[in-house]
């Protein structure tokens, strides 16, 4: 197919993957806000509580019943579609993206499983992380909601780490992402929906309902809230090199998903109190650690940056007709006005390197990307040397010469 049908069919894909993933999880901020900020002081008969709401230029009164009314409305409306065609459009990115370039994304450079093993350890993976994750909650565990929720999160971030041996750090997040993404598919559609049409059909045939269906319902859709964050943050990881392009990646991941998920408990809590403020504050100082820790070894010879070294100071002295030799052969197969690699239609990101100025403007960025996190070229498809990126980037801390 021809890499621009590839492109819009990504970009088609990625669009209604956020669009319907901003409704799912919207819905989800949503529900578990508004089960939060109950009066459940003195409800009605039937109640469990209810709240008075203003928005758009009205109010809104808003009542939960302990289990539901005498009688069935006859417009009852149901919240499933968002969270399926979320799931549905992600698998499609994961085919377009990881698996159809599977040599590319996927597969750690110098790794030596084929495309087609990557994928079937990929699509093993989600299979599992589900499997695994719904034992646990039918287990005792799922009395036991703090530990579960404890184990869940050090099963994750093993999955992390041991996808991270065998995938590339892009490949190794998206599919910790995509095992978080099943799970909460999976609860609306084997525990939630199921709850759910349990309790529609006991009234309508007036039979008590049972409290147990709902009760799992809630568990799972709790779980599926304090997910939110962290697969948010693994959606727009790609754009993060010094995250996923770390030799910590996976343990980055896990600092980030654990500092998200005190942020969504503190939201979560609030209305209650305010004792669990010191997680905002706690996230935001995790947050410069990581940046500090993810700083490149301060013992390379090579800065990381051209604009942090006076010009040929302490630096030896790079040919630019060498450098730009090894751009030319390294990087423009994919990075030029007119890219000779067959899945680009165009350069990934707008980066184009054909010019000795293209070059240079863009140096912190190829130091970035070549030297620092050594993710490019992407897979290491052009068999791009250690030497090279020494020469690179030494190159840069000279002040990125091109005369």
């Amino acid at each position: 197919m021809e890499p621009i049908f590839i492109e819009w069919l990504n970009l088609a894909i990625r669009w209604v993957h956020m669009i319907t993933g901003i409704a799912w999880i919207g819905a989800s901020f949503y529900f578990v806000w508004l089960e939060n900020n109950l009066n459940r002081a003195s409800p009605r008969e039937g109640l469990s509580g209810d709240l008075w709401a203003i928005h758009g230029g009205g109010i809104y009164h808003l009542e939960k019943y302990k289990l539901a009314p005498p009688k069935m409305p006859d417009d009852l409306h149901w919240f499933k579609w968002e969270a399926y065609f979320t799931w549905l459009t992600g698998m499609g990115l994961l085919v377009v993206v990881f698996y159809t370039n599977a040599d590319l994304y996927l597969i750690k450079p110098g790794g030596d499983i084929s495309p087609l093993a990557g994928v079937g350890i990929g699509l093993l993976a989600l299979a599992l992380g589900w499997v695994i994750y719904d034992i646990a909650c039918n287990s005792f565990l799922g009395k036991k909601p703090a530990l579960l929720g404890v184990l869940l999160y050090l099963f994750l971030v093993f999955a992390a780490w041991l996808l991270s041996l065998v995938f590339s750090g892009r490949g190794a997040y998206i599919h910790v992402g995509a095992i978080m993404g099943t799970i909460m598919v999976g609860n609306v559609f084997f525990v939630i929906m199921p709850g759910q049409r349990s309790l529609v059909n006991a009234i309508e045939k007036n039979l008590e309902p049972d409290p147990v269906l709902p009760a799992k319902a809630l568990l799972r859709s709790r779980h599926n809230n304090y997910l939110t964050l962290p697969v948010l943050f693994i959606m727009i990881s790609n754009h993060f090199p010094s995250t996923y392009g770390s030799e910590y990646n996976w343990l980055i991941l896990a600092a980030l998903a654990a500092l998200s998920v005190m942020v969504r408990h503190y939201f979560n809590t609030r209305h209650g109190s305010q004792k669990y403020a010191w997680t905002l504050p706690t996230a935001a100082l995790g947050m410069v650690c990581l940046a500090y820790v993810s700083i490149p070894d301060r013992a390379s010879p090579v800065a990381p940056t051209a604009h942090s070294h006076s010009h040929g100071a302490d630096v030896p002295a790079v040919s630019f007709q060498k450098v730009a030799s090894i751009i030319r052969e390294r990087c423009t197969v994919c990075h030029a006005a007119a890219p000779t690699h067959p899945s680009f239609a165009s350069a990934p990101a707008g980066v184009m390197l054909d010019t000795p100025e293209q070059m240079k403007n863009d140096v912190d960025r190829i130091v970035a990307q070549s030297v620092t996190t050594q993710i490019m070229p992407l897979g290491n498809l052009t068999q791009m040397t250690e030497e090279e990126r020494d020469i690179v980037g030494a190159w840069a801390a000279a002040g990125a010469p091109i005369n």
